[in-house]
């Protein structure tokens, strides 16, 4: 091949300044290259830094940043004193867009006692341990109700596939939490080895996190769907609840129901009014509202500590739960409505979602 043909004199002579400029570059004669590796001494940051994507986690939708007004949505004099209404900032994150279901937490549970699963840094659990700890307690179908036939829910709620698509339930604010802590690590582990960054942890969301995003965008809404009522214009139940004295079955279902059986709020964001509660990450305080910051705020009671100074062994950890469930009347499907549970205590009403902290600026596309 005849190159003339190809790379004209003016070409060649082009290529040659351009070497001539890479070979005093590297001198640092023109301001770069050098052997303070291109700096020149001066902060320019670290070079051939990997980017950073933040990805949308399986089973989670994008909430996006913003302002609302946490607190009651009603008038509702009997809880004014510990829900008044309060305008808070909130940061992007994303939310599991359903309970966490009976079969995902089964690979959880699966991986320490079928798989004997480890991972690098992760810290092991005996069988013993994690029968005790982490492993739904299944008891709380009879226990919670006296003169209750829940022996059949007992027998069947977490092992059969008929009910693999159910929220998880039996599972104290402990065991939630190492949940998290689990699948951040399942989830890293494998990042790791396709040498991506790791991604931030999966938590229980705060108090404020979990009402703005209940709430779908709607300030000030009663309910995730809007105000004021609990069926649509066909007259259907709009949730999972205790509709009446003696009634669990107008919306369908007499304990719990599949997860997504009911319409999501505008986030895409299902179950957040009924089927099961959901822990919260914050420590419950009846004054805790205007006690905390107004931008990401999250109630941290130092008295429930171990290892703070303000630590009282008389005082029992409580922690917030939301969002009403299936034996609940609809005062407590309130995207407003505050109450608690002991963080040991195991229900058959108290399920959880986890959340992910958004990291760096939004590319929009996510939201």
């Amino acid at each position: 091949m005849n190159m003339n043909k190809i790379i004209s004199p003016k070409g060649l002579s082009y290529m040659a300044l351009i070497v001539a400029a890479s070979v005093v570059g590297g001198c640092g004669l023109l301001g770069i290259g050098g052997s303070k590796g291109g700096d020149q001494g001066e902060l320019v940051g670290v070079p051939n830094r990997q980017g950073w994507v933040m990805t949308i986690p399986y089973g989670m939708v994008p909430v996006p940043a913003g302002t609302f007004h946490m607190g009651q949505a009603d008038e509702d004099p009997a809880s004014t004193q510990i829900n008044f209404n309060k305008q808070v900032t909130i940061g992007p994150f994303f939310m599991d867009d359903s309970e966490i279901t009976n079969n995902e937490y089964r690979q959880f549970t699966n991986f320490f006692l079928v798989d004997n699963g480890t991972i690098e840094g992760f810290p092991t659990v005996s069988e013993a341990e994690f029968r005790q700890n982490y492993y739904p307690d299944t008891t709380s179908w009879v226990r919670d109700f006296a003169h209750h036939m829940g022996d059949p829910i007992q027998d069947y709620y977490y092992w059969h596939p008929g009910y693999d698509d159910y929220p998880v339930v039996g599972i104290n604010w402990d065991a939630a939490v190492f949940f998290g802590k689990w699948r951040t690590a399942y989830l890293n582990d494998y990042r790791k080895t396709i040498g991506e960054f790791p991604m931030p942890e999966f938590r229980l969301p705060s108090e404020a996190e979990w009402e703005y995003a209940a709430r779908g965008g709607r300030d000030m809404a009663k309910y995730p769907w809007g105000n004021p009522y609990i069926r649509n214009s066909k007259g259907c139940m709009l949730a999972n609840f205790k509709p009446g004295r003696g009634n669990f079955y107008d919306d369908g279902f007499a304990y719990t129901s599949p997860v997504q059986s009911y319409f999501p709020n505008d986030y895409g964001i299902f179950d957040t009014s009924g089927n099961v509660s959901e822990w919260c990450l914050d420590d419950f305080n009846p004054a805790s509202v205007p006690t905390v910051w107004d931008l990401n705020p999250q109630f941290i009671d130092e008295r429930t500590n171990p290892e703070s100074a303000k630590y009282n062994a008389n005082v029992a950890p409580k922690k917030v739960i939301r969002g009403g469930s299936w034996k609940d009347v609809a005062y407590f499907l309130e995207t407003g409505t505050r109450t608690y549970e002991f963080k040991d205590s195991t229900r058959a009403y108290i399920g959880f979602r986890c959340a992910v902290t958004h990291l760096g600026r939004s590319s929009g596309t996510e939201f």
